[in-house]
């Protein structure tokens, strides 16, 4: 149950917000440019507002999730700083003196209270309105491209997983302490996952009860993420069978399993709209999607800049229809597309290859038809016939007894004579010059905002994470924008 109306702190101590949080204080300023109100107006259907005992209140539970964010923190670390850190306990409207609550109610709210709620949109939404208010939304382009997010779980095998996280919990311990060595108990000999489970239950019971630098930061947070590992294998997470995590290819030799976060971005570096997917997915097939969420975050658009994976034949047609300048080199196999077929494979613009749906690369590639003549001549891709024969995903792709299977595109030059000749102005390559910045913001995503890797396993926990993520990057860059307009 939650309250109808939400208390009044009366503390004697609230003065000491003022002291302390200094008025440039990143989360003071988050406070003041951001009514939250909207939160409890999506959730509150989500409670009951006449029975049961009293829950923390949903805003500061999704001002919580907004700090995991934007400190890039596990759920035990962020409720323990909350307990002593005196700008979060202003951030989440506490009294100095007021008790944190159990770390587990973070992962409640994120599975009980945040399904079917579209938090990614929300989020989004609000920020853009927010930057749409205050004038920051001057330009009437923006930038796509897409992100890769490692999965939590990775391909290696569960107790392969499990010890590399016991192993840096040991050696965290013994960087620091060196008369723990041997007071570790045995590694298990066996294969068993039990066993192997067990042992890290008790290398977390040696370094609680037997180190002296258990609460060293260094040493808590392997500690508390391999408590995290533990209670999601206990909760049948699987390791290397995360439910929704892919393979997806950075270049013909290069590839990762997750998932993949499709973004939009006004020439402010305000990210007007994102899609996240598992890792297969190609890029191009979602700028339609971003555009027109884009829009109805209440973005103008009329120019739109991205790399050649968004230079797609339909994507060329919208961009027409819709009056809108696409600034996107062409690929000649991209651009011819294979529209008659029943089952579309995806063109991977790094690796130069066709991937099939269950996420499987070509192996090799060739061109057939007379040469000088493009017009005339096919571009096709082999795949490894033996994946094909165990492929879950074979059914209407892979004829049974096949001894090769291949997929072929028509190679078209003249297709795309305006957009080729686009291409070439110096309109063109001026504006292309500004992809830099996505690529920046990309980057600021994963590295102090912990975008590098999934938090937790499945699409749901990766849109949430997508979510809170772009919600507390828009906002840092909303508070500097206004701060130059000063």
């Amino acid at each position: 149950m939650i309250s109808k109306q939400e208390t009044l702190n009366l503390s004697p101590y609230m003065a000491l917000y003022d002291v302390l949080i200094p008025k440039d204080h990143l989360l003071r300023q988050i406070n003041e440019l951001v009514d939250f109100s909207f939160v409890l107006d999506e959730l509150q259907s989500k409670y009951c507002l006449e029975n049961g005992r009293n829950a923390i209140h949903p805003i500061r539970m999704f001002k919580y999730l907004l700090l995991k964010s934007i400190y890039d923190l596990s759920d035990a670390d962020l409720v323990e700083r909350s307990k002593y850190d005196m700008s979060f306990k202003y951030f989440l409207d506490m009294t100095p003196e007021e008790d944190v609550m159990n770390s587990s109610s973070l992962t409640k709210f994120r599975r009980l209270r945040l399904q079917d709620l579209h938090l990614l949109d929300l989020l989004i939404n609000k920020t853009v309105e927010i930057a749409v208010e205050k004038g920051l939304l001057l330009s009437k382009m923006i930038m796509v491209d897409a992100t890769h997010t490692q999965a939590r779980y990775n391909q290696k095998s569960p107790k392969e997983f499990l010890q590399e996280k016991s192993k840096n919990v040991r050696k965290s311990v013994y960087q620091l302490e060196e008369e723990m060595v041997g007071k570790f108990p045995e590694k298990p000999t066996s294969n068993e996952i039990e066993e192997e489970l067990q042992y890290c239950r008790q290398v977390v019971e040696v370094v609680e009860t037997q180190s002296k630098v258990a609460q060293i930061p260094a040493v808590k947070e392997r500690v508390n993420v391999l408590k995290e590992v533990i209670d999601d294998y206990e909760n049948q997470w699987g390791y290397s069978n995360d439910p929704d995590a892919r393979v997806g290819h950075k270049s013909a030799d290069s590839a990762f399993f997750g998932f993949k976060t499709h973004i939009a971005m006004s020439d402010e570096r305000i990210i007007t709209a994102a899609i996240v997917t598992t890792g297969e997915k190609s890029d191009g097939q979602y700028l339609q999607e971003l555009i027109e969420k884009s829009k109805e975050a209440g973005m103008e658009i009329e120019t739109v800049l991205g790399d050649a994976a968004y230079s797609g034949k339909d994507n060329l047609q919208y961009a027409k229809t819709e009056g809108l300048q696409l600034i996107s080199k062409l690929n000649t196999v991209i651009t011819s597309g294979s529209g008659q077929r029943k089952i579309e494979f995806d063109y991977n613009k790094d690796a130069g290859m066709f991937v099939c749906p269950a996420g499987h690369m070509a192996i090799r590639k060739a061109r057939t038809g007379k040469k000088n003549q493009n017009k005339n001549q096919s571009s096709t891709h082999y795949f490894d016939i033996e994946k094909c024969k165990v492929c879950p995903m074979r059914e209407g792709c892979y004829k049974e007894g096949a001894k090769s299977k291949t997929y072929s595109v028509t190679v078209k030059s003249l297709e795309h004579e305006e957009q080729a000749a686009f291409q070439e102005t110096d309109e063109f390559k001026q504006l292309a010059k500004n992809r830099y910045k996505i690529e920046a913001k990309n980057s600021e995503l994963k590295h102090p905002h912990g975008y590098k890797t999934a938090k937790s396993a499945g699409l749901f926990g990766m849109e949430i994470q997508g979510a809170t993520t772009i919600f507390a990057v828009n906002l840092k860059r909303i508070i500097k924008l206004l701060s130059d307009k000063e």
